[in-house]
């Protein structure tokens, strides 16, 4: 594990615990929207089933430690330059749904045209 790995692991661990402590109340998290629509460039946009990570991984920080939970701040860092492209599909989606198959757990699509929809 690198040090990258190693502090998202340990932000992880302390958002659940605090959350589990009540220190976080859970009727106050933002969900966010159940389905949203990201930009995925040439290759089409990728529909998300947001509500259906959630339940998934109650985590939040498991993605949103790379990027705020807000609409469109994926799109927002990629064009400031302080997100790489293909970062979040690379180190968060592709990354857990390989891992989750391999555990023999439900996961995502692991290619590309499984999730980006053209037209």
């Amino acid at each position: 594990m690198n040090a990258r790995q190693a502090a998202v692991a340990a932000l992880v661990a302390l958002g659940a615990a605090l959350i589990g402590a009540g220190a976080i109340p859970a009727q106050t998290q933002n969900t966010g929207a159940a389905e949203i629509v990201l930009e995925g460039g040439t290759s089409g946009k990728v529909p998300f089933p947001h509500r259906r990570h959630q339940q998934a991984n109650p985590d939040c920080s498991t993605c949103h430690a790379l990027f705020p939970q807000k609409a469109g701040a994926v799109e927002e860092l990629k064009e400031k330059g302080t997100l790489p492209r293909k970062q979040v599909m690379n180190e968060l989606c592709t990354r857990c749904h390989k891992e989750r198959q391999a555990a023999g757990q439900p996961s995502g699509p692991v290619t590309c045209t499984k999730c980006h929809v053209k037209g």
